[in-house]
């Protein structure tokens, strides 16, 4: 079984926000959509809808980002512990 970084996509308010990939970065995305409905057994539907929980892992994982947030750099509080990302 591959570990995948994501497990799930939960469902959530979205804010609309508009972007270009460059054309290899869809089809990567449109891959690691099918490894995940591979070994989940559920269809993830729209590619695009793995970028959020994607940009979310990658922010929580951020050592750099983590300490400036904790420093209260930017003037950001830090983000709240609730939020649905997944290992």
């Amino acid at each position: 079984m591959v570990k995948l970084k994501l497990r799930s996509i939960t469902d959530d308010k979205p804010v609309k926000v508009s972007f270009e990939l460059p054309a290899t970065v869809h089809r990567d995305l449109v891959a690691y959509a099918q490894i995940l409905a591979r070994e989940t057994g559920r269809s993830v539907g729209d590619p695009v809808k793995l970028i959020p929980p994607m940009i979310e892992r990658f922010m929580a994982t951020d050592r750099g980002f983590l300490k400036a947030r904790r420093d209260g750099e930017h003037g950001h509080p830090p983000a709240s512990s609730g939020s649905s990302s997944q290992n």
